[in-house]
């Protein structure tokens, strides 16, 4: 993976694949990534993304605009955070047997984790809790999706996976971000969707939308909550 540049374009220049054409993406970060076929050199790259210029430009400042307010949640009572979609209060209670647990309809954070580590240890607690209650249902919807479209899949994690929302490894399995687990379901299935196709197409050719549209022919509504909304998904 290399850090390039090209006027004043900075790009993430990936592993070629075997592709016809170079994949150009404006990730979650608003970071540039580059995956072109693996006979390209990298000044055949840089001569491609000059070419696409201006629709790196205008997708960027989209980027901007729509991140533009970035999250700030306090951890205090009454607060709202996310999961599947849906909002919950956050109350600090004096103990429990878990740091986080969602009952009744609300988070209910120990007040000693906040009192005694901060906002660190607090954040830290509703990670664990996406990534493991999003590992289950995750899971399922993979089970339940790949038949559909034809693959099987190797392991399933959810993690921090940095500044994608998921991937598909070489190996087969998939990887998922946390944060996927506040997304409502309809987006949870077409991110878990979109990288079972990726097991087809590893780029994001004609081809590879044809799959996804098999599986889901309303995948563009659900790529646009994300592409719109998804700054929401933070803490």
């Amino acid at each position: 993976m290399q850090q390039r540049q090209v006027r004043d374009i900075h790009y993430r220049l990936l592993p070629g694949t075997e592709r016809r054409t170079t994949d150009i993406v404006i990730e979650r970060d608003g970071v540039i990534t580059v995956r072109p076929p693996h006979h390209m050199a990298p000044d055949q790259v840089d001569a491609t993304v000059l070419s696409k210029s201006l629709w790196i430009y205008r997708n960027l400042a989209e980027w901007r605009d729509l991140n533009a307010s970035g999250v700030v949640r306090e951890w205090v009572n009454g607060e709202t955070f996310l999961y599947l979609g849906s909002s919950y209060q956050l109350q600090l209670v004096a103990q429990q047997d878990e740091p986080l647990k969602l009952k009744d309809g609300r988070f209910l954070l120990l007040r000693p984790l906040v009192e005694r580590a901060g906002a660190p240890a607090a954040r830290e607690a509703f990670q664990a809790f996406y990534a493991a209650k999003g590992l289950e249902r995750i899971q399922r919807r993979v089970a339940h999706f790949a038949p559909r479209v034809g693959v099987a899949p190797g392991a399933t994690q959810v993690g921090d996976i940095g500044f994608r929302w998921a991937s598909c490894q070489p190996s087969g399995d998939l990887h998922f971000h946390w944060k996927c687990a506040m997304a409502p379901l309809t987006v949870i299935d077409y991110i878990v969707v979109h990288e079972l196709c990726h097991l087809h197409h590893r780029d994001h050719s004609d081809a590879f939308w044809n799959e996804v549209d098999k599986v889901l022919p309303d995948h563009r509504d659900r790529k646009e909550w994300l592409r719109t909304r998804g700054a929401t998904l933070d803490l």
